[in-house]
């Protein structure tokens, strides 16, 4: 190889992300320096969180400029090595960017040298046994501090995290309400994941009421990938002292200059209630842990996976904004052969 072939940001955004808002550029292939690794893509994770790096503002990553490459989770093998504790032939993952060749190094957010069970596909690694599985069992154990007898919701829920998230709160005993946009959607809850009940938000002219009618007697812990509207809504359904998991705000996402508004935040006060967001790299001792869970339950068929799944790096724009558009069920992956 003499290029290392990249999908870049061609221009902002205006909403919902489109294929035309990227471009497919090339790059010299990098030589390493010491304590770098180069390694070669196999498995991106699509992820919402992409959506707010486009946006030429400020947040916990600095904006990807126009004509950058696309920061975002992969999962690929090392071919060099200049670092001591990598090999060729090691699987890794980490923050990478949308091309065919990633050089690492110690200090690439998320690094990891995986292991994985060859019995099942890599891309698990990228969706239920990478950031988005994992981010929903750090997500309701760390931080929501589910117990057993629980009532949870959670919105997006048959996407790449609410998912996974709605799967375990179910295995730890808890009741499982899902918030989907659909009825098709609504079926995949119930039927697939073992949703105790759904909300189709599309279909009730009163969210609010909806979700009362679904959890009469409150709810204890809120798993929250939407925030606007569904956030406004599940605000007063907490039971006193319940537990909001600020996982995402997707509803805001394509529209960062005029975000929804929340009327119902008093009651983050009448209620005593507890709301905390969390980014994954935050919990890194909680991880090894929450893989070998998650790994397990997906061994003995006790976990479900859905994928969302494309192939080749020219089509990893088209799949972004499939996801951005809502047009995915279970988690969105890209994969290089």
């Amino acid at each position: 190889m003499t290029v290392n072939r990249q999908i870049v940001l061609k221009r902002r955004p205006n909403g919902i992300p489109v294929p035309e808002d990227f471009a497919l550029a090339e790059a010299p292939m990098p030589v390493l320096a010491e304590g770098e690794i180069l390694v070669r893509n196999r498995c991106f994770s699509m992820e919402p969180a992409i959506r707010g790096w486009l946006d030429d503002k400020e947040s916990y990553f600095p904006p990807i400029p126009i004509g950058g490459p696309i920061r975002a989770p992969s999962l690929g093998e090392v071919v060099e090595s200049r670092h001591p504790g990598f090999q060729p032939g090691d699987i890794v993952r980490g923050l990478n960017h949308w091309e065919d060749y990633s050089v690492l190094t110690e200090n690439t957010i998320l690094l990891e040298k995986l292991h994985p069970d060859r019995s099942l596909p890599l891309s698990y690694y990228v969706g239920p046994l990478g950031g988005s599985g994992l981010t929903a069992y750090v997500g309701l154990h760390d931080v929501g501090r589910i117990r057993e007898g629980d009532t949870v919701v959670i919105s997006a829920a048959v996407g790449a995290v609410g998912g996974v998230a709605g799967q375990v709160a179910r295995l730890r005993g808890c009741r499982v309400i899902g918030l989907v946009g659909s009825e098709e959607k609504a079926r995949f809850a119930t039927e697939q994941l073992g949703y105790h009940a759904v909300v189709n938000y599309r279909a009730v002219p009163d969210l609010a009421e909806a979700v009362r009618a679904a959890c009469p007697e409150g709810v204890d812990v809120y798993f929250d990938n939407v925030g606007g509207a569904t956030l406004d809504a599940m605000l007063i359904n907490m039971k006193t002292y319940g537990r909001i998991i600020a996982c995402g705000m997707i509803a805001a996402y394509n529209r960062q200059d005029n975000p929804p508004p929340i009327f119902n935040l008093w009651e983050m006060v009448a209620r005593q209630l507890e709301m905390k967001g969390f980014l994954l790299q935050t919990y890194a001792a909680s991880i090894p842990a929450a893989q070998a869970q998650l790994e397990a339950w997906i061994r003995s068929g006790a976990l479900m996976v859905s994928e969302h799944k494309r192939h080749g790096l020219e089509n990893a724009p088209a799949l972004f904004c499939e996801l951005m558009a809502g047009k995915t069920t279970g988690k969105a992956v890209l994969e290089i052969s």
